[in-house]
């Protein structure tokens, strides 16, 4: 069993982030970036698209293909009010799938601005897609934890995937003190993202250009990818003086059977490109614990909870854990994996799959710093402190690092 971490107090990881070391913007070649390389206690730099020559050839690179949506969308009351209504996660139907591809109705779970404002009533917005007059419907339901529910309806046929194209605007992250920008639609997606749902980039991915993938596939490296949504929650400060006070978000994950196959392939263990990638594979090792103890659970009963690894007996192999997932998926008729992990990764924790981590630099006082520490047994700081006597560009846009533990 892993030893808990529940006491941690979220001030030791703590560091002097100046305004002008956030990156605003992102440098005109993604692939440019600097790449700090700490590998067993040793920090070095070099440009991101020398990455490959630090990967061992023969080993798994895992990708999250992600894509984030334009979550925000904006509404005008006839008073003149303007709300804020920021999509979540998918309420009805709830696969994301099916939601983009609804034509007349679908609701979410949302953040909504300005809601003093919105006191009964439906909002409306009229649109236009492909020379079409759309009239866009919103209706305030129930709360939902610290969200609503919103319904939506909408004219013309068109899918809801093509409204928030539309009418929606991309959400950059609050911490660029900026407006979204036309450049972020590009600058702000993964040149390998695919499947919409996110509200927030895996911004470890945003290096990559196909070149670079092109050197990596060039080196024998096999790359796998997988899905992990990013919710609103990742820019969730942690308030509490220790971590035990903070309650991680739940985020939605696919995973294929052939990625399983892989993973089993290369013996359990990946190069993680972003914590997201990290939060899923990881999570993978928990899921195939629960199917041993219950052959007959369901993909809702794969959740992974936050501090179920540190409450858990783990003896069992990674290769075996992964080998009884893949056999659930067998039995139960299954080619993708759909189920969601609330896993919080913190120093005492025990990582299974990743060895190799390709991550952006992160907030002080983040959940995501804490799950670096816990990669590199606590020496966090050595990184960080590098990256900032080296003028390295900090968060989302900044620049990278390679970890080899």
């Amino acid at each position: 069993m892993i030893s808990n971490p529940r006491h941690i107090r979220i001030s030791d990881y703590n560091y002097p982030l100046p305004d002008e070391r956030i990156a605003k913007f992102p440098i005109a070649q993604r692939d440019h970036s600097k790449l700090l390389v700490y590998r067993k206690g040793e920090v070095s730099q070099d440009v991101f698209y020398n990455i490959p020559e630090y990967l061992p050839k023969g080993a798994l690179m895992v990708f999250n293909n992600t894509k984030v949506i334009q979550a925000r969308m904006h509404f005008r009351k006839d008073t003149g009010a303007l709300i804020e209504v920021f999509l979540l996660e998918p309420a009805c139907p709830s696969d994301y799938e099916l939601m983009f591809q609804t034509t007349e109705n679908c609701s979410w779970y949302c953040l909504v601005g300005n809601l003093k404002k919105w006191k009964e009533g439906p909002l409306t917005r009229e649109i236009k897609i492909k020379d079409s007059d759309v009239k866009v419907t919103a209706t305030r339901g129930p709360i939902h934890g610290t969200s609503h529910r919103i319904d939506f309806t909408w004219t013309g046929g068109f899918s809801f995937a093509e409204i928030i194209d539309a009418m929606g605007e991309l959400p950059i992250p609050p911490y660029l003190n900026r407006e979204t920008q036309e450049s972020d639609k590009t600058t702000y997606q993964t040149v390998y993202s695919k499947i919409k749902g996110s509200v927030a980039a895996p911004t470890a991915g945003l290096h990559f250009t196909p070149e670079v993938l092109a050197a990596v596939d060039a080196h024998g490296v096999e790359r796998e990818e997988l899905t992990l949504h990013v919710g609103a929650g990742t820019f969730k400060p942690v308030k509490s003086e220790e971590i035990e006070g903070h309650e991680m978000h739940t985020e939605y994950v696919s995973v294929r059977r052939d990625t399983i196959r892989k993973l089993i392939a290369h013996d359990g263990c990946a190069i993680a490109v972003g914590t997201t990638s990290v939060r899923t594979l990881e999570s993978l090792y928990y899921m195939g614990l629960k199917v041993i103890k219950n052959p007959d659970a369901s993909e809702d009963e794969l959740h992974v909870n936050q501090w179920e690894p540190y409450d858990t007996e783990t003896s069992v192999s990674t290769v075996e854990s992964l080998t009884a997932l893949g056999a659930w998926m067998d039995a139960h008729g299954l080619e993708v994996l759909h189920s969601s992990t609330q896993i919080i990764i913190a120093p005492g924790y025990e990582y299974h799959i990743v060895k190799m981590l390709v991550t952006n630099f992160h907030q002080p006082q983040s959940t995501l710093l804490l799950l670096v520490s816990a990669f590199v047994k606590g020496d966090w700081h050595k990184i960080y402190d590098y990256a900032l006597a080296n003028d390295f560009r900090f968060l989302s846009y900044g620049d990278s690092s390679l970890l080899i533990p």
